[in-house]
């Protein structure tokens, strides 16, 4: 898919925290439009996915004036209380186009400036290791969330084609853990998986997060209800994945092979700290 790529001056680039989000003073969103236009992302039903004439993946939105913004709305922020972000919640900070632009890491050097109390980054790219060396001076005021929700590559496959492999994510994952950097494995959301799902992900974060539609997509599986992917699941014989208690067998696994002390549930697994 040919993804058309525009520069935009934004208005503002510190959005409050509402919803699941709602632990958080702000979101940050460097871009908008996500290239990775994974089936399931919630994004697409809302109002930057719906009311854009153009389908979800094939556009990006850069902003260009993100930084200069970033810059004023972080001491102003500052001046109400604690300031804790997460990025991002709408596209991924890491998509490929970053590579080029390196926006997000200018966004980090800023933020290293005048540091928020909390940060809190959510990808699915293995892009995110270039920055180890920013992550590090923010020492315990950040975590690296990476996105695993299946440890099957025929099924990330299915669901999300344009997106990173899985076992490059985990890769990264461990070189960040090893880093010395707070890491969280986020299995969300829980796709199809093996029973050595648990294993895999045991020792390359420090903790992980189980969501899955019906807890994580903000309208108790009706955001993704619209989505149809229901239909994935129908034309790989996995129906009896779509389910809101398929994650509690997960769960299961997870703690029997883990314990329970650094495994978190849908919206405390993005809490700050």
């Amino acid at each position: 898919m040919n993804i058309k790529q525009k520069e935009i001056v934004s208005k503002s680039i510190l959005t409050p925290g509402r919803g699941l989000l709602e632990g958080y003073s702000h979101s940050l969103n460097p871009y908008a439009g996500c290239a990775f236009a994974c089936s399931y992302c919630y994004v697409r039903q809302l109002p930057v996915g719906l009311f854009r004439e153009e389908e979800w993946g094939s556009w990006i939105d850069i902003k260009t004036n993100a930084a200069e913004l970033l810059n004023k709305e972080l001491l102003k922020a500052r001046k109400k209380g604690p300031v804790t972000i997460f990025m991002s919640s709408a596209t991924d900070p890491y998509q490929p186009i970053e590579a080029k632009m390196k926006l997000t890491r200018r966004l980090l050097e800023i933020m290293l400036e005048n540091q928020p109390d909390f940060l809190f980054v959510q990808t699915r790219s293995p892009l995110v290791k270039r920055d180890i060396d920013l992550f590090q001076q923010f020492g315990d005021r950040v975590r690296v969330s990476m996105t695993i929700e299946t440890d099957k590559e025929e099924v990330r496959k299915a669901f999300s084609p344009s997106a990173p492999p899985i076992q490059a994510r985990m890769k990264t994952l461990r070189e960040l853990t090893e880093e010395g950097i707070q890491t969280q494995a986020t299995i969300a959301p829980l796709l199809p998986c093996s029973k050595e799902f648990p294993v895999k992900l045991r020792d390359i974060a420090s903790r992980i997060t189980l969501d899955d539609y019906w807890m994580g997509d903000g309208s108790g599986g009706k955001r993704t209800g619209k989505l149809g992917i229901k239909k994935i699941y129908e034309e790989m014989g996995l129906e009896k994945w779509y389910n809101p208690a398929a994650h509690k067998v997960v769960l299961k696994m997870f703690k029997k092979e883990m314990g329970e002390a650094e495994i978190r549930i849908s919206q405390k697994g993005f809490d700050p700290y």
